[in-house]
């Protein structure tokens, strides 16, 4: 039985895989653990197929022809693998790992969430600790969203609420401390769930294109009675923003997408309300400040205003 399965999805990043997956081999080769790497590519059209193929020849390879979307990608990894098969329980990965192709990996990070998903059987999940490129401090984990997190990211807000509890953030002494601690979900970026916690939560919901999916998934998570942990002893960089950043007013729109989503899924009906409400005021207040220079933002701020609205 295999330890740990890696799933990367990747969408025009061959620019940073072969760090990515480099960095993921020489740890994992130093981890002990019987592994095996997936890579499920969403349609690049940057070569990045063709780089995996020559230089990671053991890592198993999904060219997808369309871009389906984070989730559905991780998804069909998943099934591949044989979690949509019931009968082959014994055959599946005791662990599977999600990493963003835009990170690196320090040594002994794999290995250290792994442990740690390990510790009891009421652990569910778990993330590393997330440095930018340039070393400086990456927020790993959140609080579930609430209104003042739709508030602090539009209206004027203190910073010390910015960077508290109040903007969904835990305290940085928490990762300093490098103890692992419960949270309400950690960043996308790295996840290492349980097999047991993929079986019963069945994977990502793919009505979420890209954004906030690992949220629901925590949640949902969260509600079947599993903790979730960030483990700041496991070092990850994460260069941040690698294939979203390509589109940017289209990723806005699906950002948006995504969380008006999450709300309707998750928050009551005065409270789904009341976020439409803070997002359309808060999105007219940045068109007004930062006026219609750039058409392409402009129309995609009105779009998200017209979702708000419907």
């Amino acid at each position: 039985m295999t330890d740990l399965a890696v799933v990367i999805v990747s969408w025009n990043n061959a620019d940073v895989i072969i760090d990515a997956l480099q960095s993921l081999v020489d740890d994992l080769l130093e981890s002990g653990l019987d592994y095996e790497i997936w890579l499920v590519d969403s349609a690049s059209e940057d070569g990045t197929v063709e780089i995996v193929s020559e230089g990671f020849a053991d890592v198993k390879l999904i060219a997808c022809q369309e871009n389906i979307g984070f989730g559905a990608c991780n998804n069909l990894a998943l099934r591949r693998m044989g979690f949509a098969d019931g009968t082959r329980q014994d055959k599946l990965p005791k662990a599977v790992y999600l990493l963003n192709p835009d990170t690196i990996t320090h040594l002994g990070a794999s290995r250290l969430l792994y442990d740690t998903l390990m510790t009891g059987a009421d652990v569910g999940m778990v993330g590393a600790r997330l440095t930018f490129g340039d070393g400086s401090f990456q927020h790993s984990a959140f609080r579930f969203p609430d209104l003042r997190q739709i508030w602090a990211e539009f209206f004027p807000t203190p910073g010390r609420l910015v960077e508290g509890p109040f903007n969904g953030r835990y305290p940085r002494s928490w990762y300093a401390a490098g103890e692992p601690f419960e949270v309400d979900f950690t960043l996308g970026a790295t996840m290492m769930l349980k097999r047991d916690v993929i079986i019963k939560t069945r994977g990502f919901d793919e009505d979420f294109f890209i954004y906030c999916e690992e949220i629901d998934w925590a949640w949902r998570i969260k509600m079947h009675g599993w903790r979730i942990l960030c483990a700041p002893a496991a070092h990850v960089t994460h260069i941040g923003g690698g294939s979203t950043s390509q589109a940017r007013p289209r990723s806005l729109i699906n950002l948006w997408k995504s969380r008006l989503l999450l709300y309707d899924k998750y928050y009551p009906r005065w409270k789904r309300l009341a976020a439409r409400q803070l997002l359309i005021a808060g999105m007219r207040r940045q068109m007004r400040a930062l006026g219609a220079t750039d058409v392409e933002l402009t129309r995609a701020w009105r779009r998200i205003i017209e979702m708000a609205q419907s």
